[in-house]
């Protein structure tokens, strides 16, 4: 089964936005946010909360989204 992990973490470095302000930024609960930015390997994600983390970014999904075992 496939993992992937969401590049959170560097996308808010690069932005200079903590955790906290990301999930204010994209309108998605704080928790789900450090779930998502601890894991080091998911097998499902929400797709909305995909689409938002992308817009907020200002990337396309699949530069959110890092493979880590095919």
């Amino acid at each position: 089964m496939g993992l992937f992990r969401l590049r959170i973490r560097e996308l808010a470095e690069e932005k200079g936005w903590t955790l906290k302000e990301v999930a204010i930024r994209a309108g998605i609960p704080y928790s789900t946010i450090t779930t998502y930015a601890r894991s080091n390997g998911m097998t499902t994600a929400d797709v909305l909360a995909l689409q938002k983390l992308a817009r907020t970014f200002d990337v396309l999904i699949e530069d959110l989204i890092e493979v880590v075992e095919e």
